[in-house]
C-alpha cells in the first residue's frame, strides 16, 4: 500500500473514532426502542431542514463549532437565510419564474449535534469544504455544459426539473437539506429499510439480506445494501446512475462518479433524533474521502402527495418558446 493510500486510511479510521465518540456522548444514556425482530426502530417521519450549509463559509474562520452567542451574532436563523437570499436576488419577490420566499422552507436553526453548533455538513476535512481534484472540478465543467444547449432537449434539462429524481441530492445518498420538502419517512423489514424522501416522492430501497452489490445495474440514488451495527443502521451504496452525478441546491453543489462509494450511519440517540452521518469516497473526483453529520428531527407530519408532472407544463412551453426563437430570432424584450 503507497504512502498516501496510508495516510488517507488513517485518517479514515482516526475521523471514525472520533464520530464514534461524539455519537456515545450524544445517546450515552439514551437505549432506542427495538423492532419486534430485535433491532434498533427507526421508523417514523424525520425532517433535515437546517440553514447550515454543506461547506463552511468563511465567516467561520474554519471553526467547525460556535457558540449560541457567536451563532446570534452570526444571525444563522431561517429568517436570516431567507433575507440573506433575497438580498443576492435568488428567491426574491422580483425574480419572475422562481420561488419566493413564501415557499421555501429552508429549516429554523444551525445543525446542532452532541449539543453543538455546527457551522458546516462537512467534518472531515477539517477546514469544511469539499477536497475536489482537478478531475473532479473538470467533471463539474463537463456536467454543466449543454452542447445542443440549453433548451436543445428535456435531456438537457436538470433530473429534478423533468421529475425523474429530487434536486440537490435529498433523496441520496448522501442526504443533504433542500430549501423546501426536507422530510423523509423511514419504513423498516426483516429484509429491507425504505427511506422516502419527501421531495419528487424518491424511494430508497435498502436490501439487508446481501452481501454484494449488483453488478450491472446503474440506478437513480444507486444500489443499496445495509446491516445493523449495534444500534445503528449502516447502509453502503454505489452504482449510481452517470446521469445523476452533478448535484446542485441552490446553496450547494457536489458531484457524485458512478463508482463512488457512500457509506451511511444512522443512529439514533433519543425519541426525537437520529444523528445521520455519511462518507463519500469518490476517488474519480475528490482527493480524500469526506464525511458529513446531520440531524434528523422527529416531526408529526405527514408526508403528503408530491406531483411534478401533473399539470406541469412549464417545461414543454419553454421548450416550445426555445423552437420558436429559433425560427422566428429573439424578440426586442429579450
Amino acid at each position: 500500500m503507497g504512502t498516501k493510500n496510508s495516510l488517507l486510511l488513517a485518517a479514515g479510521l482516526l475521523g471514525s473514532i472520533a464520530l464514534t465518540s461524539a455519537l456515545a456522548q450524544d445517546g450515552a444514556a439514551y437505549q432506542p426502542p427495538k423492532t419486534s425482530w430485535g433491532v434498533p426502530d427507526l421508523q417514523g417521519v424525520w425532517n433535515i431542514a437546517t440553514v447550515t450549509m454543506l461547506e463552511r463559509d468563511e465567516r467561520f474562520n474554519g471553526k467547525l463549532v460556535i457558540t449560541p452567542e457567536e451563532a446570534a451574532e452570526f444571525g444563522r436563523t431561517g429568517d436570516s437565510y431567507l433575507e440573506e437570499l433575497t438580498s443576492e436576488g435568488e428567491g426574491g419577490e422580483e425574480d419572475v419564474g422562481g420561488y419566493n420566499t413564501f415557499w421555501m422552507d429552508p429549516g429554523e436553526r444551525m445543525a446542532e449535534i452532541n449539543g453543538e453548533i455546527r457551522t458546516s455538513i462537512i467534518v472531515d476535512p477539517e477546514n469544511g469544504r469539499l477536497p475536489w481534484s482537478q478531475e473532479g472540478q473538470r467533471a463539474i465543467f463537463a456536467s454543466r455544459q449543454h452542447p445542443l444547449g440549453p433548451f436543445g432537449g428535456p435531456e438537457a434539462r436538470p433530473l429534478g426539473e423533468r421529475c425523474m429524481v429530487g434536486f440537490g441530492s435529498s433523496g441520496g445518498p448522501p442526504m443533504l437539506p433542500v430549501l423546501y420538502n426536507n422530510h423523509s419517512q423511514i419504513v423498516q423489514t426483516p429484509n429491507y429499510v425504505m427511506i422516502l424522501a419527501e421531495m419528487n416522492h424518491d424511494a430508497r430501497i435498502i436490501r439487508l439480506r446481501d452481501d454484494e452489490h449488483m453488478s450491472h445495474n446503474n440506478k437513480w440514488m444507486g444500489d443499496s445494501i445495509g446491516w445493523y451495527e449495534d444500534d445503528t443502521l449502516v447502509v453502503k451504496t454505489t452504482n449510481f446512475h452517470p446521469q445523476q452525478g452533478f448535484r446542485a441546491s441552490l446553496r450547494h453543489y457536489l458531484y457524485i462518479s458512478s463508482d463512488a462509494v457512500v457509506t451511511e450511519r444512522f443512529t439514533r440517540v433519543s425519541g426525537d433524533k437520529i444523528v445521520y452521518q455519511f462518507t463519500v469516497d469518490d476517488p474519480a473526483v475528490y482527493t480524500q474521502p469526506w464525511t458529513g453529520e446531520l440531524p434528523m428531527n422527529a416531526v408529526e407530519d405527514k408526508i403528503y402527495e408530491y406531483a411534478c408532472h401533473e399539470g406541469n407544463y412549464a417545461l414543454p412551453g419553454i421548450l416550445a418558446g426555445a423552437r420558436k426563437d429559433e425560427v422566428e430570432g429573439p424578440t426586442e424584450a429579450q
